[in-house]
């Protein structure tokens, strides 16, 4: 996965002013903070917020319907009327007032200091959103074989014996080894199925590892016996054959998934709790999750609401044969507790940069011989998301290649097109439907014009720039990283939304706004080659436009603003407690990559505490 923009007027428009924060006391114009993206908070002073005690309604009583109220040292609300408070009071889970100060009710006791918590005071910053991640393959990798940061093939080799010393049972034909994380630049070259079989202990396993990025994966020599001989080459994917045998990439990938003894739906429960637990830790309170099918639908939808439910989902659908319109499962769903949202749709344009994958306008600078390829050809492309659009979904469409994307943004015009006619204003006619690019990672400088033009809505992970950094450059050239690629303050306008595409990147969004703030490595705290200065800082966001994006965005991009990403009258009652303030002049953007959340709050129920 350049200097602030001038004000533009023919940015979508946001539907209520509140969606926006001032600077100062200055309303900010309608149109989600266009241009320059005027400061989000108003530059109050934290220091001055000086309540020494606060009050939390035990865990199981938060949900009564009798209203409780929580006093914090500070509350950032991230809405223009009241942008630092003290005190909030939820009922049935929404948040029904928010105060500066603790606001005493007749008949109602006196809020006391609860044992233990003597001037614990807490700093609050509404819940955060992950706008695109894969919660189930979260999950599942969180008990599979993590590959990630493996430089050696034999260092893949250790993992994968030590998982199966651990896990006898797996690597079986009716239980496959998965994992992911492995990178064939730090080996050299590709993986094949022979450097699993020169271990010992693996010789005969069923494996089925994926490439740090998700669009290729890595299978055993047993894996390959169940497939025809010769491999045949499919359309929109790549058998890798060179060194040898083992890698398949994109629609390749359909014939391994096609054998794959896919775990049952108690597992896959096993899988939902667990990343939801995982997600909750870094202060996530929801997801947008980047491609359901039919059968996780069924899944979440059985799940949703139950005692171990702890994430709001905003659902992105996916037919169970992708890329194509199954009238069938057309069909829309909104929890009335906001727990699980699905009306929008997950499509493909073509693969991933790490692999050769995306379709390139023009050949790789590293392999001229490749542009890589679209995973749908165009005019289908265009005909699925018409059709999906005229089913009222939000069509979201993956594209990391110039011309992924464009092709994208020819399919969103069509169906724009069709459903308002040839001369309608096109940004007004698509703002009701929020297309969006996700990733929307290489985009030609003519083509991100017409993102404006047609309101398109682009799906950012930050942390994948400083991921791909150290190729990138190889891979583009110059010129398309300049002027291309890894845009963010470019797109302030769009109401971008921020994620991490989890599990291909941790999901902790504080190292997500680290990434979008400093453009470097969360991990080491480096640009690229251990530089100290970031990369392509001229795209870097403030730290209260990182804090946005993993709030008010997120919700903007899942028709949920004014319930989702700010503390207010009428929105989800979902916060997070942090030790510090996130704000101030003497706050420390480096301290946003060990940051660790004190308690995480959803729908007035404490979900996760810190135990240190």
């Amino acid at each position: 996965m350049d200097a602030t923009r001038e004000k533009t007027d023919n940015g979508p428009r946001s539907p209520t002013p509140d969606d926006k924060i001032s600077s100062k006391t200055v309303k900010p114009p309608t149109g989600y903070v266009r241009g320059a993206f005027l400061s989000i908070f108003i530059a109050a002073s934290l220091a001055t917020v000086k309540l020494q005690a606060r009050y939390h309604p035990d865990q199981h009583n938060s949900n009564d319907a009798d209203s409780q109220t929580h006093c914090y040292s500070s509350v950032q609300t991230l809405h223009s009327d009241l942008p630092i408070a003290q005190c909030f009071t939820v009922a049935n889970g929404i948040f029904t007032s928010v105060t500066q100060q603790q606001q005493q009710q007749r008949g109602q006791p006196e809020l006391k200091r609860r044992a233990g918590e003597d001037g614990a005071g807490g700093h609050v910053i509404p819940g955060l959103w992950d706008g695109h991640g894969h919660l189930i393959e979260h999950g599942e990798m969180l008990v599979q074989v993590d590959l990630f940061g493996a430089t050696t093939l034999d260092e893949v080799r250790a993992r994968l014996r030590d998982h199966v010393e651990k896990h006898p049972e797996a690597g079986t034909k009716e239980r496959w080894i998965r994992g992911m994380g492995w990178d064939q630049t730090d080996f050299g070259r590709m993986p094949v199925a022979a450097d699993i079989e020169q271990d010992p202990a693996l010789r005969g396993i069923y494996l089925f590892v994926d490439r740090i990025d998700g669009h290729c994966s890595l299978v055993s020599q047993a894996v390959l016996d169940l497939l025809p001989s010769p491999v045949p080459d499919v359309p929109g994917g790549e058998v890798v054959r060179d060194p040898g045998p083992g890698v398949f990439c994109d629609n390749a990938l359909d014939m391994i998934l096609a054998r794959y003894p896919r775990p049952d739906d108690e597992t896959r429960t096993a899988y939902v709790r667990a990343a939801m637990r995982a997600l909750n830790a870094v202060g996530l309170v929801g997801m947008h999750n980047a491609g359901t099918d039919p059968d996780s639908v069924r899944l979440l939808s059985r799940l949703a609401g139950g005692d171990d439910w702890t994430v709001r989902v905003y659902a992105m659908r996916e037919c169970a044969a992708r890329n194509t319109f199954c009238a069938a499962d057309a069909t829309k769903l909104d929890r009335d507790d906001g727990l699980l949202h699905i009306r929008s749709v997950k499509l493909f344009a073509d693969g991933a940069l790490g692999s050769w994958g995306a379709a390139m306008l023009e050949p790789y600078a590293d392999d001229p011989s490749s542009s890589g390829f679209l995973l749908i050809n165009e005019t289908t492309l265009a005909d699925v998301t018409r059709q999906w659009s005229a089913a009222g979904f939000q069509v979201n469409i993956h594209a990391i290649g110039d011309r992924a994307n464009r092709a994208a943004l020819d399919a969103f015009e069509a169906a724009v097109r069709d459903a308002c006619g040839a001369g309608a204003d096109l940004a007004a006619c698509a703002h009701d439907r929020r297309f969006r690019l996700e990733h929307a990672q290489i985009i030609a400088p003519e083509d991100q014009s017409r993102l404006r033009a047609l309101g398109v809505v682009p799906s950012v992970q930050p942390t994948h720039a400083t991921s791909d950094m150290r190729y990138a450059a190889e891979r583009l050239g110059a010129r398309r990283i300049a002027g291309s690629a890894y845009r963010m303050r470019s797109f302030l306008d769009l109401r971008p939304v921020l994620g991490s595409d989890f599990p291909v990147e941790p999901p902790n969004p504080f190292q997500g706004m680290y990434a979008a703030v400093a453009r470097r490595n969360p991990a080491t705290g480096l640009g690229r080659e251990g530089e100290d200065r970031g990369w392509h800082t001229e795209e870097a966001l403030t730290l209260e436009q990182a804090l946005w994006g993993f709030t008010g965005a997120p919700a903007y991009g899942a028709f949920l603003e004014g319930r989702a990403g700010q503390i207010r009258e009428g929105a989800y009652a979902d916060w997070v407690v942090l030790d510090e303030p996130l704000d101030g002049d003497g706050f420390d953007v480096e301290s946003l990559r060990t940051l660790r959340v004190q308690e995480t709050w959803v729908a007035g129920k404490r979900v996760y505490k810190r135990n240190d």
